[in-house]
């Protein structure tokens, strides 16, 4: 907990919650008849309403990207290193705004919320959505605050997933587009290892078929192990080495099955504290989004095709040591936004911290933020 705030946070931040009456159509073909987004802001709109900033959020963040909710809160929301006064995205200067996305378990309509028709939590009933349904909703939620272009729109991993479809759907309603550590559509590989995690987390006893609310339980254990196989995934095996190496927590080999290396008690603590705070039918969803998004299988699997819809400047950034999204995959978005005559810059980071160095302090990413944000 921060003994006072420091004078480049945001500071105390509350969310706010917003009802929608409108349907939402998914792509699924299922309609949402009702929905609530919760979200947060910083920063001021100003006159104009032309500095407004969109912050997408990955597979297990949320609205809270900035700032504290309380005093008694040990760290800030999951992008405070880039979000405040003097910061990248300057709240001096924009009005950012950041929303749980739908399907999401931190307030916004999703799998823990009451279905109005049942009066019991959605569970396994909710609708898969996808990151076109997420950028409507989006859409919708910037309507009702008097914001009809985005200065910028950013997100990293899934986050720069909504940020290339708000691109190619919505193009008058964005001037830029900041990808960051992204890909144009999930690997095989990529695909397996969300498809694992969900098996993790569908073959507990406790998942009851999605229904686990009804239960009084949680599939603690398959969410545990979804999150400690994708947490090795965000991660590089450098960064990992230089944390944990080989080394044993109790200086000796005990032959047994209990945790003897550091890098096995890190995952176990991991995957218990991922579970106090986060539902496992929503992790299901995003893996499910994730999986999903293709922009260019609408324009015959042409990305080009796809981008000459843009008409936003477009930053592209990628990480060395990024094996999840590698910087090849980026390079492919780079090449295609080229071939589509669109504006774009691209920076390759070195960094050894794996997929995680979207989220991380490191110098040259945030300068190359703080330079590209000069544009804006």
């Amino acid at each position: 907990m921060p003994e006072t705030i420091p004078a480049d946070s945001v500071g105390i931040v509350q969310p706010q919650k917003l009802h929608f009456d409108e349907p939402l159509q998914l792509v699924s073909g299922r309609v949402l008849e009702e929905y609530d987004l919760v979200f947060e802001t910083y920063g001021e709109l100003n006159a104009d309403r032309s500095n407004a900033l969109l912050i997408c959020h990955a597979l297990s963040g949320d609205h809270h990207a900035a700032g504290y909710h309380s005093m008694e809160d040990r760290k800030p929301g999951w992008w405070d290193v880039a979000i405040g006064p003097g910061k990248p995205f300057d709240t001096n200067r924009y009005f950012i705004v950041c929303p749980n996305n739908l399907g999401g378990c931190k307030g916004s309509t999703g799998p823990n919320s009451i279905n109005p028709k049942t009066g019991k939590p959605w569970g396994a009933d909710f609708p898969i959505v996808t990151v076109k349904d997420w950028v409507v909703s989006q859409a919708r939620l910037a309507d009702r605050l008097g914001i009809e272009q985005w200065a910028a729109v950013i997100g990293g991993s899934l986050g720069g997933m909504q940020v290339m479809q708000w691109a190619i759907d919505l193009p008058e309603r964005l001037r830029h587009a900041l990808v960051i550590a992204a890909a144009p559509k999930l690997s095989a590989q990529n695909i397996g290892f969300n498809e694992v995690a969900r098996q993790a987390i569908m073959s507990d006893p406790d998942f009851h078929g999605g229904h686990y609310y009804a239960h009084g339980t949680i599939p603690r254990r398959g969410l545990m192990l979804a999150r400690m196989l994708g947490h090795i995934t965000y991660l590089s095996d450098e960064a990992m080495r230089a944390k944990f190496g080989r080394e044993l927590r109790e200086g000796k080999i005990n032959f047994g099955f209990d945790v003897e290396f550091q890098v096995e008690s890190y995952l176990r603590y991991q995957g218990k504290s991922f579970v106090e705070r986060f539902d496992a039918n929503t992790y299901l969803l995003m893996t499910k989004a994730l999986d999903y998004f293709d922009p260019a299988a609408e324009y015959g699997d042409d990305l080009a095709a796809a981008f000459r819809r843009a008409l936003a400047d477009f930053l592209v950034v990628s990480f060395t040591s990024d094996w999840r999204f590698p910087p090849s995959r980026s390079e492919e978005i780079v090449r295609a936004l080229v071939q589509a005559d669109r504006n774009v810059s691209y920076t390759e980071i070195e960094a050894t911290q794996g997929h995680d160095a979207f989220l991380l302090p490191i110098q040259a990413y945030l300068d190359t933020l703080y330079a590209y944000m000069k544009r804006v």
